[in-house]
């Protein structure tokens, strides 16, 4: 819920997405839009948005469901902090979705 870690997230979340539109708005009340994301995270008042869904057609059809960009924001922070804990308990063989950890031999 720090300041840092959130804008950490914001950057994340937005890393390759900032022409966007949800990503603008959320830019242009930067500021304004993490305050009140951590106030309602401090007091638990959070509650992510609804998603939207789309159908996509490569390599093959498939239904995607995609959060809020605030919520993204919120997926981030979360695992900015939990990703290094989790990240120690893994066995050494685990590669799928590690950061770190790249398959060698092939």
């Amino acid at each position: 819920m720090s300041w840092e870690n959130l804008l950490e997230a914001y950057r994340n979340a937005a890393r390759g997405k900032r022409a966007r539109e949800a990503t603008a708005r959320f830019e242009h009340g930067l500021a304004d839009h993490l305050l009140e994301l951590q106030k309602e995270l401090r007091s638990r008042r959070y509650r992510p948005g609804p998603y939207a869904s789309f159908t996509i057609h490569e390599p093959k059809r498939r239904l995607i469901s995609a959060a809020p960009f605030r919520d993204r924001v919120v997926h981030h922070a979360l695992c900015n902090v939990i990703e290094p804990r989790f990240e120690r308990r893994f066995v050494f063989d685990s590669y799928a979705n590690r950061r770190a950890r790249e398959p060698t031999g092939r």
